[in-house]
């Protein structure tokens, strides 16, 4: 297994990680998290302080197993299939458990997920009928980047932004889930002619 690939297995880790610490019952077994009160105001959780330091260290590597794949000729079709997983595991997996925890809408994952599904079956088919693979456009890469940075600034409950009331977290999950829908439209024309071939 070349470096790109352990990279992005250790994502997947680290997401199954995070994924685990927001969902598990601790309670259950008699365990409190700490809690402390930022600016006589705001209940911050060190679960949530915890999931956002993985969930930072983990969108790092979203990035650095890609780069270094590509400038060191090392895609793998197993890097390829094990990336997708660990974006979704990573990114539709919390953002459910935060639509369930009432931090941002049942229809931002909602949205997210259909879009995924929506863009996975369009390449499968035109690789079936011999479409050209298309890069990630403009609007899917700031994309990514919002979202990134707004499920960071969410498990960091907004701050710093929170103190001076400006919900910068809730405008950068929109605005990715905006061009989440966008990206999806051009995949659509991208691939057009190769869904449309043979109809």
């Amino acid at each position: 297994m070349n470096l790109p690939n352990k990279i992005t297995v250790s994502r997947i880790i680290l997401s199954v990680i995070v994924l685990i610490m927001m969902v598990f019952p601790f309670y259950q077994v008699g365990f409190t998290w700490p809690t402390f009160l930022i600016a006589g105001r705001i209940e911050v959780s060190l679960k949530y302080l915890i999931c956002a330091v993985l969930f930072i260290i983990a969108s790092t590597t979203d990035f650095l197993d890609g780069h270094i794949a590509r400038k060191y000729n090392m895609v793998t079709d197993f890097g390829k299939v094990m990336d997708a997983i660990a974006d979704k595991i990573l990114v539709n997996g919390i953002l459910i458990v935060l639509a369930v925890d009432g931090f941002i809408s049942a229809a931002i994952p909602v949205i997210i997920i259909t879009r995924d599904t929506f863009v996975d079956s369009i390449k499968m088919v035109a690789g079936q009928k011999g479409g050209k693979a298309v890069g990630a456009s403009i609007a899917g890469k700031i994309k990514t980047i919002c979202m990134m940075s707004g499920v960071s600034l969410m498990l960091l409950y907004n701050l710093p932004f929170e103190l001076i009331n400006i919900k910068v977290a809730d405008a950068l999950i929109v605005i990715a889930t905006i061009l989440s829908v966008i990206s999806g439209i051009q995949y659509y024309n991208n691939y057009k002619d190769a869904l449309t071939k043979d109809m």
